[in-house]
């Protein structure tokens, strides 16, 4: 049952592990690894500061979490992967959804890959990506925490992305929930990526 977040610019409509509701808006998805700021992330995106759980013990979120924007769009927050302290016959559970969402979600119109760019890139986060461009899901790649960065390191962390992921270093958005740092970029590719068609 939906739960109002704040007034009615906000609801959560719930959690799923499967037979995801039809909410007949466009729908954006935010994944990235468990520990890399996701449910801040959201938090900041929708102006409310618990309406996505966050936790010191990462993995936490284990379905997917709808939220209803502005009765204009949803945000889906999908499960974290790559936590090793979930058992594996998890992280298999974990994968399942996110590819069965993936596949068959008609209102998907893109997704936010959040990255953390302290971290080497390549692993788990390149397989997603290359799955997202083989599917040809728009994606948008977005370095998290980095506030957490001097400016020398962000630039080479940058470059270092950009070479890794084969993507332009200018389309990365930099973001932090601490300084709301890429807020307002996010906010207008979300809006860019929900507006009607001319076709």
């Amino acid at each position: 049952m939906a739960r109002q977040l704040a007034g009615t610019r906000v609801q959560f409509l719930g959690s799923f592990h499967d037979q995801l509701p039809e909410v007949g808006l466009p729908e954006i998805a935010v994944a990235g690894r468990s520990n890399v700021g996701k449910s801040s992330c959201l938090n900041v995106l929708v102006g409310v500061r618990s309406a996505a759980r966050t936790s010191k013990r990462p993995g936490r979120t284990q379905s997917i979490n709808l939220f209803q924007v502005e009765n204009r769009y949803v945000l889906a927050d999908l499960p974290g992967y790559g936590f090793a302290r979930v058992s594996e016959e998890m992280q298999r559970d974990w994968k399942r959804n996110i590819e069965r969402y993936l596949g068959r979600r008609e209102a998907l119109l893109g997704v936010i890959l959040l990255i953390d760019p302290r971290r080497d890139p390549g692993g788990l986060d390149k397989d997603l990506l290359d799955g997202l461009l083989e599917a040809e899901i728009p994606v948008l790649l977005v370095a998290t925490k980095v506030d957490k960065l001097t400016r020398n390191e962000r630039q080479k962390a940058f470059s270092r992305l950009s070479k890794a992921y084969g993507i332009e270093r200018s389309t990365i958005v930099a973001f932090s929930a601490k300084s709301r740092e890429g807020k307002d970029e996010l906010l207008s590719r979300i809006e860019e990526a929900i507006a009607p068609s001319d076709d």
